[in-house]
């Protein structure tokens, strides 16, 4: 949906989305610490009104926060205060509402309050942003479930036209020409195989979602985001099961040199 606003300076963004399992099962996953790893990213919830939050994107990256909404397995809501340099708090909210099919509807709204519009884009690219971690979380509430999980995100920053950033990472990672449902392997900087599930690409988001069979069960995003001039490339993985706390560290230390040595170059 496009950005929002209304007359006393609230602007938002709207999401909505199906996911498999039951709304215990989505909760655990969208509102609590090791939840959040499974799909979007390493974080810290004190699991009440009032607790501390954070997460956790990279080697000196996060976002801290605090709760603002406690109702299991239904609503849960947070504010980040210092999420960009100078801007107001951002607020999100998510709802879950359980389906007969055992499936839920899930509604996320990223809000802030701001009488300028400096910091539209940034809400925009919430929206743009989500969709890949949203398909991780399909994947992950359809085969994964209450398993074992540890992930891990490298990212660096690149100046370039953001096609041309794109195209030399997924040529190095032997990704160029990707299809949904083929099988592909990456070998450098760690061996990753499985299936292609889905292709996100417009001007400001490309990324390939790769639903791991080996080392071990998982999903790979890699991905580049930004403008024309200055672009983020990112690799975020998934592992699930026993062996998913060593394998995520062990390919951690080795993808975060890779990108920074490589990406557009």
């Amino acid at each position: 949906m496009p950005l929002e606003k209304d007359g006393t300076g609230k602007r938002w963004v709207e999401m909505h989305f199906v996911t498999p399992g039951t709304a215990e099962q989505v909760w655990q996953a969208m509102a609590t610490g090791a939840g959040n790893a499974a799909w979007f990213t390493r974080a810290t919830i004190e699991e009440r009104v009032g607790g501390a939050l954070k997460f956790h994107f990279g080697p000196e990256i996060s976002s801290a926060g605090e709760v603002t909404i406690w109702e299991p397995p239904h609503r849960f809501g947070y504010v980040e205060r210092e999420w960009n340099e100078g801007a107001p708090p951002v607020a999100t909210e998510i709802a879950i509402a359980s389906r007969a099919d055992r499936q839920c509807t899930v509604r996320m709204v990223h809000s802030l309050v701001s009488a300028k519009d400096t910091w539209d884009d940034q809400l925009e690219n919430f929206e743009r942003g989500w969709p890949a971690f949203f398909e991780v979380l399909r994947i992950y509430l359809a085969n994964f479930a209450g398993m074992n999980a540890a992930s891990f995100q490298a990212m660096t920053s690149v100046e370039g036209e953001h096609l041309a950033v794109w195209t030399g990472l997924v040529n190095k990672l032997d990704l160029s020409g990707a299809n949904v449902g083929e099988r592909r392997s990456i070998t450098q900087p760690t061996q990753l195989s499985g299936i292609v599930e889905r292709i996100q690409q417009d001007s400001k988001v490309r990324v390939i979602t790769l639903r791991l069979d080996s080392p071990t069960p998982g999903v790979a995003l890699i991905g580049t985001y930004g403008s024309t001039s200055n672009v983020t490339a990112s690799v975020s993985v998934f592992f699930y099961g026993n062996e998913a706390d060593a394998t995520a560290t062990a390919n951690s230390r080795e993808w975060q040199g890779w990108l920074r040595d490589n990406a557009g170059k």
